[in-house]
């Protein structure tokens, strides 16, 4: 059987930012607080968050934003462009908070984050979580939610509790089976984690409809018409723990990659190396933040997905003989890829630079005619990188990056927040 290889009585906090980029932008913004307030995806596409007051207007989530034009404009909603570098800053903050409260956290996204509690001396799990929360606002002014159960699929029903409460905060570990089952009787099954929209579908055919029915359901059958993955739901609204919990502190990335939809097409290689260049530096400061360095490099170029009789997906991956972090190093390589695959005459719509093969850099075992470059790069990187944690993104910058350049992604509704850069701070007027 599946549950004999599970763990039980664990207990798994879920802290979940509410809208959180809609909260971002509000934290900069009191005049927005109590209005309906919408951030846009990339080139001002989609709605990506909503806060409370939208989405009682009939706003949809993912929906394209020419489509909610007119709600725009009837209900005074305001509109922001998606402004990352600011929410990342922030995630960052509220994410240190909770290492306070947990030794194991799991990075589940950039706005929500699992926490075991199963091994910590806490007197009453219901007053922790409810600090937890307090702190959370008290430091970095983001209105989260805390939903705390014995698995991590149950978590997410609490969560989901919890984000209909006045005070933010559920805990399934003091209900009974009979109040949980209840709860799980009224949550439709495609709202279950783990159920995606082609499963449900599975689900409902066969008069599964809500948490409860998937909870009860025969696992022969469960086992004979999904996978493992639905096995362990099962099991897991079951109260036992079978989905692995992963520390964010030991489990660095395989992989980076930063890529963007140009604001209009780009024709020309001068502009798509402007484009290389910023997301080249953009990745390469990444994985020097976590100690990292690139083995493999990938470079593409596409034109528009819309266009099919003209699409095109050109790409490059070059092997590296020793690895880096190295941004001139990391650059050159990138350029001399870009130039081999670029077609003249073509509309390209975008562009970006993934690094594979990530590696710790204590651990790497370079060779010895590179160690001497390597400390020489190492010195010249952290000097680069000092000055742009001290006077902001992009301060200092190597190649030509083009900063106004006619490649840059959409965002008529930026609110150019910046927290890393005090000239891009929100000012107070005393008068």
């Amino acid at each position: 059987m599946l549950y004999t290889k599970c763990n039980k009585k664990k207990i798994i906090a879920l802290v979940d930012c509410n809208s959180f980029y809609v909260s971002c932008e509000r934290l900069f913004n009191p005049k927005i607080k109590n209005v309906p307030v919408i951030v846009l995806s990339n080139n001002d596409g989609c709605v990506i968050s909503r806060s409370t007051e939208a989405k009682q207007i009939g706003i949809k989530m993912g929906e394209p934003y020419f489509k909610v034009k007119h709600l725009v404009k009837k209900n005074n909603v305001a509109v922001f462009s998606s402004n990352y570098a600011l929410y990342g800053d922030l995630s960052r903050r509220v994410m240190n908070i909770l290492k306070k409260f947990s030794s194991r956290i799991e990075y589940y996204s950039i706005d929500e984050a699992f926490l075991d509690l199963t091994d910590m001396i806490i007197e009453n799990i219901n007053d922790y979580i409810v600090e937890m929360k307090k702190n959370i606002y008290q430091h970095t002014g983001i209105p989260v939610s805390i939903g705390v159960a014995s698995t991590k699929t149950l978590a997410k029903v609490a969560n989901l509790l919890a984000k209909k409460k006045d005070n933010g905060v559920e805990n399934l570990t003091i209900r009974s089976s009979d109040e949980i089952n209840s709860i799980l009787q009224k949550i439709d099954v495609r709202d279950i984690w783990g159920v995606g929209s082609q499963l449900s579908k599975l689900y409902k055919k066969n008069n599964i409809n809500n948490g409860y029915e998937l909870k009860i359901k025969n696992t022969a059958w469960i086992r004979k018409n999904t996978n493992i993955i639905g096995l362990k739901t099962v099991a897991e609204l079951n109260g036992i723990s079978c989905i692995d919990f992963n520390d964010g502190e030991n489990a660095p990335r395989k992989s980076c990659c930063v890529s963007r939809s140009f604001g209009k097409k780009v024709e020309t290689l001068q502009e798509l190396e402007q484009s290389i260049t910023s997301h080249c530096l953009n990745a390469a400061e990444k994985i020097r933040q976590d100690q990292q360095l690139v083995k493999s490099v990938i470079i593409f170029i596409k034109t528009s997905p819309f266009d099919q009789s003209n699409f095109i997906s050109l790409s490059k991956k070059i092997d590296l003989p020793i690895a880096t972090d190295d941004s001139f190093v990391l650059l050159d390589i990138c350029l001399k890829a870009l130039s081999e695959i670029f077609i003249k005459g073509q509309k390209y719509q975008k562009a970006g630079v993934l690094f594979l093969g990530l590696q710790n850099k204590e651990n790497y075992q370079a060779n010895l005619f590179s160690i001497k470059d390597s400390e020489k790069s190492g010195k010249l990187m952290k000097i680069l990188d000092d000055a742009n944690l001290k006077f902001g993104r992009n301060f200092m910058s190597v190649g030509d990056v083009g900063f106004k350049g006619s490649w840059k992604m959409r965002r008529d509704y930026s609110s150019r927040i910046d927290t890393s850069d005090f000239k891009r701070l929100p000012t107070v007027n005393s008068g």
